[in-house]
């Protein structure tokens, strides 16, 4: 895998990966940028989150479950000194449908947790991933929601 990155202004990158769609980075102004685009480390919880959820999204389809939406919410704590990496991020996938099966959608979560998604896999090495989710009704009332423990 590769990747392109070009310095624009300041602080603001166009970036490109040999998928060749581009993608702008920048930082907020108190370090020099120019608060344009989204900083590197939230693009990382980002592709924590899709790499996650489209494990869990395909994992749920192949398990023939029929849901109307997942949402997922990325929350991370950084180190305090630098290099300031994450410490511990909390995944919480939100899954909102009618007679949710809340043993697929733990089992979806495991799988991507500790087989399928590599920015998992490589997040974990410096920080403690705690997964979490929430079944609602189509309503929004929700039915259940758990902490899980997969042992990582």
């Amino acid at each position: 895998m590769k990747a392109y990155l070009k310095n624009t202004d300041g602080l603001t990158f166009i970036a490109k990966g040999e998928s060749n769609h581009y993608l702008v980075l920048d930082t907020n102004p108190a370090v020099g940028g120019s608060d344009a685009a989204s900083q590197p480390m939230e693009l990382m919880l980002i592709s924590l989150g899709g790499c996650t959820g489209m494990d869990v999204v395909s994992i749920l389809k192949k398990k023939r479950v029929d849901f109307d939406s997942l949402e997922i919410n990325v929350d991370a704590e950084r180190a305090t000194e630098h290099p300031k990496v994450f410490t511990k991020i909390d995944v919480e996938f939100v899954v909102r449908g009618d007679n949710i099966p809340a043993e697929a959608v733990e089992r979806s979560i495991f799988l991507s947790a500790t087989k399928y998604c590599p920015a998992s896999a490589m997040l974990r090495k410096t920080a403690k991933i705690e997964y979490r989710y929430k079944i609602l009704d189509k309503d929004g009332k929700e039915i259940t929601s758990k902490l899980l423990d997969l042992g990582l």
